[in-house]
């Protein structure tokens, strides 16, 4: 059949739908040049007329056409109304397996709707005409043969992304005009809300466009008009000839409208020409938040939290017991309905459907009555996310119950914004989480075929709060915890906030009411995080059934912060957790935790994605280090290094100069207060050979003063920056550093050399410094000089102690670097012999000792050839070492663990492939309660000091 043909006959046609249908379709085939259904598939299992499929609303229905993979086709009669047809198409598509095209007909017209995921979606429409023309006949073949050939190029993040980008520009347009932050954001988010409501019909269609087109042509008209129709939308009612929705909901409670001027109503005329019904709401927040904040607008092009990422946290947390239950309800409806269908008797038939209608309807029920708190909702990402899996779950169900016969109108308890509360302190967050929720929940709507929401349209969302989610004031000033939203299941991303710049971000006096209305259940060095950790596991002492899913920094998992999940876990369990992802933060790719806890109903329990038995403090499943106490015997050997707190190092050059400078009037040399400096960088890297100026723990200024260049240098480099520090001692004694480390510098005096390791590295290494060189806050140091101790230290069993007891640091490396923590990592590490009575002359101690020797010696006969040039030796680092890890490393360092394992006594631990970590673990823990055991009561503790985390 040609073209011409087709048109010729079907032109003139006016038989009703049934009549018409398939024999309209069957030329569509003849003229594409495609097999009928019955020749392609005789058996209808992927290609047929009449496919069925469960309405969303009750009943069942059918597809008049469906092609699996390609195609649902809905013919109507002529002139009948083509949007109804495809939201029968919404309700049908998921039993019919979501095709990529949703058709509908008239017989004159063939209008194609896509339906990828996660991209635009767009309308094509095919006249008769149109069938004559090559395009045309393109687009129709198509339809058959590649259903990706109308695919849009741009995603709905694209769209979402160019939106704010123009929104942006309108904000910035505005605030040069002098308006206000808050006015803006708030009149803006009403005209994006208007672009929005146009798109999707809300708004009678093109209208909020006209007025645009004449604000164009006159600004003083579209202040005029828009605030006219800002008024009907505020309370429903006539613009001009349209009829209005009544919208409300707070958003639309006057008719304020600000000025636009013509640059702005460019920007406006520009942005109304995207498709606003298919921005994404679970970035939407996000981004314009960006757009709408100043102090933000750096980051509206970086990258930002998805809705996969965000799924991690509501997925396990919300939606798997739902889903679980669903299951178990589906299988007691299916035997129901077996029965009803089977009975006997009227009567018993008539029991079987209301016990089936009960048991749908109380899941029903569930989904739209469960509360969902975000306690730091933002923009509301998460809140929609969960209300968008609660829907799809509602319709699901609702797709069984009308496949096995129930006719209800589930419609009507449907899922809805009014289940989400959320807390929230920035204004501009605060407005836009309610506009993402019900954008959201207005597009879901659309797109599933069910209409409109009632009106008012927008139902004020009081239960999302403009306030403080961890402290307030009562009527006297007091600091009191804020009262929560009760709620079922609680999810977030509380803000991230190490716990040494609370003080600088939040001021002194936010701080020290904080820090005194959380005493005793978070410690005043925590990060920020925490506090959200704490309130939120306070209630499961109340609640059996709260869920709780929070994202944290890597740190959570540290000494300090570790605290509000041992808090946690005295009344509950975490369920779930990521010890360590990627995220984004602000725009900025960051490592975090993310922990799911509960009273302890949940009987599944995965780490990392794996099913394990328990989840520890520290996010592990495997030997739980936490319990380890400190060991006396290894006190005062691992001590805290020099924190300069300020630019008091100074390079070789200017070193010598100062070195070699006269005798100063008090009769001393500079070398008194210029030492030789490490930092990690000298360690891993080549040595800079940089210096330091030090006037030691309490030197007066008044003898500082006498080394008179170095004394110079500190005050024009340390002193400005210094003035302006919180801490008084630091702003009184400037030329002193912020921490010396007395208890190093005391020890450091006996020895010619001591050891060395990085608080954080990628490769675990430890080495000899020699005595005369002062280190730096990023080193660990220790007060030993001999070769068995380093040994012991370098060796795979104490790595893996540290790996197990440390934490992580910074966003790189697959989850940042790991982190020497003196008080766990060392303090609760069981030596062969405790510290300081090895028995030096037993082989074994001999052995460990010989092993590290030689190590130690073939790593510096590799970092320091003779006659490498200087390019060369740039290359060699213990970085790059340890990075190609060549066979003679790694047979000298097998050669180390193998005599660090007999000096235990567990020589069996030592296979080929290297060390059973699970098992040193296991016996290392053993053995340090053993000790602590045996150490007095009072001093046998669990772990409490600083973790000391920048």
């Amino acid at each position: 059949m040609t073209p011409q043909e087709f048109v010729a006959k079907w032109r003139g046609v006016h038989l009703k739908e049934r009549a018409a249908a398939q024999e309209h379709f069957l030329d569509l085939c003849r003229l594409v040049g495609h097999p009928t259904p019955a020749e392609d598939d005789p058996t209808g299992e992927r290609f047929t007329f009449e496919a069925g499929a469960s309405k969303q609303a009750g009943g069942q229905g059918w597809a008049d056409v469906w092609k699996r993979e390609y195609f649902a086709w809905e013919y109507k009669g002529k002139h009948a109304d083509l949007k109804k047809a495809y939201d029968q198409l919404l309700q049908y598509r998921e039993s019919l397996v979501n095709p990529p095209l949703l058709v509908v007909s008239d017989i004159d017209t063939i209008v194609v709707h896509t339906n990828f995921t996660n991209t635009i979606k767009q309308i094509i429409t095919i006249t008769l005409n149109d069938l004559l023309t090559p395009a045309g006949m393109r687009n129709l073949h198509a339809i058959f043969y590649e259903p990706t050939h109308f695919r849009a190029p741009q995603t709905t993040a694209q769209v979402t992304r160019k939106a704010a980008e123009e929104f942006a520009l309108l904000a910035d347009s505005l605030r040069h005009q002098g308006e206000p932050s808050p006015r803006i954001a708030h009149f803006l988010i009403r005209l994006l809300f208007c672009l929005f409501s146009e798109d999707i019909e809300l708004l009678p269609k093109g209208l909020f466009t006209r007025l645009i087109e004449q604000g164009r042509r006159n600004p003083q008209t579209f202040v005029i008009l828009v605030r006219q129709l800002f008024q009907a939308m505020s309370t429903g009612g006539y613009f001009g000839a349209d009829l209005i929705r009544y919208f409300d909901g707070g958003l639309f409670d006057d008719d304020t409208t600000l000025v636009l001027n013509k640059d702005g109503l460019e920007i406006l005329y520009r942005v109304s020409a995207l498709d606003w019904s298919n921005i994404e709401p679970s970035i939407f927040g996000t981004l314009f938040q960006r757009s709408l904040d100043p102090s933000r607008r750096s980051q509206l092009g970086a990258h930002y939290t998805s809705k996969d990422d965000i799924l991690l946290i509501v997925e396990p947390v919300l939606m798997a017991p739902l889903r679980k239950e669903w299951e178990t309800v589906k299988t007691a409806a299916l035997d129901l309905a077996s029965k009803r269908d089977s009975a006997s008797t009227p009567s018993l038939r008539t029991r079987y459907a209301n016990e089936l209608e009960r048991l749908i309807g109380s899941f029903l029920l569930k989904l739209s009555s469960i509360r969902v708190l975000d306690p730091a909702c933002g923009s509301g990402n998460f809140l929609y996310v969960a209300l968008r899996l609660l829907l799809d779950l509602w319709k699901e169900v609702s797709t069984f119950a009308s496949s096995i016969g129930l006719p209800l109108m589930l419609t009507t308890n449907a899922p809805s914004p009014e289940q989400l509360f959320g807390i929230e302190i920035d204004e501009y967050a605060h407005e836009l989480a309610q506009a993402t929720v019900w954008i959201g929940y207005i597009q879901w709507l659309h797109d599933n075929g069910f209409g409109l929401p009632s009106e008012p349209i927008l139902k004020t969302l009081n239960n999302i709060k403009h306030m403080d989610a961890i402290l307030a004031y009562d009527a006297d000033g007091k600091p009191v915890e804020p009262e929560w939203p009760v709620a079922d299941v609680i999810i977030g991303n509380p803000p991230f906030l190490g716990g040494k710049r609370i003080l600088s971000f939040l001021g002194e006096d936010y701080t020290r009411s904080l820090f005194k209305l959380y005493l005793g259940r978070v410690d005043p060095k925590s990060d920020f995080v925490c506090y959200w950790f704490a309130k939120a596991g306070k209630l499961l002492s109340y609640s059996e059934s709260v869920r709780v899913g929070l994202l944290a920094t890597q740190n959570i998992r540290s000494e300090i912060n570790r605290a509000v999940l041992e808090n946690i876990l005295e009344v509950g369990q975490i369920f779930m957790a990521w010890s360590d992802r990627e995220w984004i933060l602000d725009g900025a790719d960051v490592r975090v935790s993310i922990v799911g806890f509960d009273a302890g109903k949940e009987t599944e329990v995965r780490l990392d994605d794996v099913s394990v038995t328990k989840i520890h403090s520290n996010l592990t499943s495997i030997v739980n280090v936490t319990q380890a106490k400190r060991l006396n015997e290894n006190a005062n050997i691992c001590l805290r290094t020099d924190e300069k707190g300020g630019d008091f190092e100074i390079p070789d050059t200017l070193a010598q100069n100062m070195l070699n400078s006269p005798v100063n009037a008090n009769g001393r040399p500079n070398s008194d207060v210029i030492l030789p400096w490490l930092s990690g960088i000298d360690i891993v890297s080549r040595p800079r050979n940089l210096w330091i100026i030090d006037f030691g723990i309490n030197m007066k200024i008044e003898d500082a003063s006498m080394y008179e260049q170095p004394f110079e240098y500190v005050n024009k480099h340390v002193r400005p920056e210094r003035a302006t520090n919180k801490r008084e001692k630091l702003r009184k004694k400037w030329w002193i550093h912020r921490e010396p480390g007395v208890a190093m510098r005391n020890a450091r005096r006996t020895l010619d050399r001591y050891i060395v390791t990085l608080r954080v590295a990628k490769h675990s290494i430890f080495t000899f410094v020699a005595g005369n060189f002062l280190p730096d806050v990023r080193l660990i140091f220790f007060a030993r000089s001999d070769d068995y101790f380093l040994g012991v230290l370098q060796s795979q069993i104490h790595t893996v102690w540290f790996l197990a007891s440390g934490t992580r640091h910074g966003d790189g490396d697959e989850g940042g670097r790991p982190t020497y923590i003196p008080t766990t990592c060392f303090e609760t590490f069981p030596f062969p012999w405790p510290p300081g009575q090895e028995p030096t002359d037993d082989p074994k101690v001999q052995a460990i000792a010989q092993a590290a020797k030689e190590l130690v010696e073939k790593r510096d006969a590799w970092l320091n050839p003779p006659g490498l040039g200087e390019t060369e030796l740039k290359k060699r680092t213990l970085t790059n070492l340890y990075n190609a890890r060549p066979t003679w490393l790694d047979l000298a360092h097998k050669k180390l663990d193998k005599a660090v394992l007999a000096a235990y006594g567990w020589p069996d631990l030592m296979t080929d492939a290297g060390i059973n970590e699970d098992e040193v673990l296991a016996r290392l823990l053993a053995l340090n309660l053993e000790r602590a055991k045996a150490q007095p009561a009072a001093q046998s503790r669990l772990i409490e000091d600083d973790a000391d985390e920048d």
